[in-house]
């Protein structure tokens, strides 16, 4: 039998060691086919969990182990305690790997360790108790304790709803599989999901049902500026009610990777350009009927589907970004025609970088009127749009508002 820690050992080497995001570090890294989807699951769980399993090493380690043999141990903690295994495959396997890594010496610390740890209680202070039950770094459970007070651990804790399929044509093949409906046509939930030929045809797309929700507030126009558009997604779905769609993105793999999204889907008026969408391009001065600011943000609201965030970004992340936001909105804002729509959104549930990016905004531009726009999808309401929280929005955190040109 083929050792089951030494796949996720591989991957989750690269995101601890190297900084490489999980999604990138499964692409890249060669695993056994044959339980692949048990290694996602690993990898998926031990990010998700990480700072649970800090805690749980932190309480029962005499002193902090190398990162190999750490690595190991929270791959061997979350199979011990939200897979289920046996206690003994999990520690022979886990011993095995540490020695096959040439780290004999620690063989019988993974072993005593395994054999003995004990799960400490939650800390009583309220910020604490929520990172160690939510998993969240400190900083992030502070600033949701804050900010939402007793729905805190249901925004940091609310689970991934499954796969998100948007259905141009043939959606009715597929709905015998177990899923959840939403509010928007042809776009459906699913437990699991697997790739077939339709996805090649275009009959349909994986979004996820926020890209979904921001891209249907947004009105029918002539044309419109997608400002931070890749992979293209939102996009493509204008695509379908707006004449014109340009979408811009800073990186030239990121054009493409639009490129290929609208030629997948036979879109035809899509215009994907690489530029910097927080410097002024004249060519676009009052040009658009409306343009969508989904803004680089730090996807608080998604990190049930990406737990990396939870390892990679930083309290300070906050700040530099919620002033890249705010560049970019007021750069954009001189690309909309009077009359015209200017639409903010991010994947964030911090106020931060939603309600006090939005209120900057309004105070630098008062030919700005805000309109928020409606959605069907539940939501809270704030002073200055409509912020989407996982445990309410179908597992999708993220912020939506939009503006009217006077």
């Amino acid at each position: 039998m083929t050792n089951p820690l030494y796949d996720p050992f591989s991957i989750l080497s690269k995101v601890y060691r190297e900084g490489t995001y999980l999604k990138q570090a499964i692409a890249s890294t060669p695993v056994e086919p044959a339980n692949k989807a048990r290694t996602v699951k690993i990898c998926y769980g031990v990010a998700e969990k990480d700072a649970w399993l800090e805690a749980v090493i932190s309480a029962n380690a005499p002193k902090p182990p190398r990162s190999a043999v750490k690595i190991i141990l929270k791959i061997a903690i979350y199979m011990l305690e939200f897979m289920g295994k046996h206690g003994y495959m999990v520690v022979d396997f886990a011993v095995e790997l540490t020695k096959k890594l040439g780290k004999e010496g620690a063989a019988g610390f993974v072993n005593a360790f395994l054999r003995s740890y004990k799960i400490p209680e939650p800390p009583a202070r309220a910020d604490e108790r929520l990172a160690f039950l939510s998993g969240a770094p400190l900083w992030l459970a502070k600033r949701v304790r804050r900010s939402y007070k007793s729905d805190a651990e249901k925004i940091l804790s609310a689970p991934s709803k499954g796969v998100c399929v948007r259905f141009v044509r043939g959606a009715e093949k597929y709905l015998d599989k177990p899923h959840t409906d939403t509010p928007f046509e042809d776009v459906y939930i699913f437990e699991n999901f697997v790739r077939d030929e339709g996805f090649f045809a275009g009959d349909y797309t994986f979004q996820s049902v926020g890209s979904v929700a921001i891209a249907s507030a947004i009105s029918p126009c002539e044309r419109i500026l997608d400002a931070c558009a890749a992979p293209g997604g939102k996009s493509v779905l204008l695509a379908s009610k707006c004449g014109e769609v340009t979408s811009c993105e800073l990186h030239p793999h990121r054009v493409e990777l639009i490129n290929s999204y609208a030629a997948r889907m036979g879109v035809k008026n899509v215009t994907a350009i690489q530029t910097d969408s927080s410097v002024f391009n004249p060519q676009f001065s009052q040009k658009f009927d409306a343009v969508l600011v989904d803004a680089p943000c730090s996807g608080t609201g998604v990190i049930n589907e990406n737990p990396d965030i939870k390892l990679f970004r930083r309290e300070s992340d906050v700040a530099v970004l919620a002033a890249l936001q705010l560049k970019i909105l007021l750069n954009c804002a001189k690309y909309v025609k009077t009359g015209g729509s200017l639409y903010y959104s991010t994947c964030s549930v911090l106020p931060e970088e939603n309600d006090s990016v939005v209120r900057a905004f309004s105070e630098q531009n008062p030919q700005y009127m805000l309109s928020i726009p409606s959605s069907p999808l539940s939501h809270a309401a704030t002073k200055y749009g409509l912020q989407f929280l996982p445990h309410i929005s179908l597992g999708a955190g993220f912020f939506l508002t939009r503006f009217i040109k006077q």
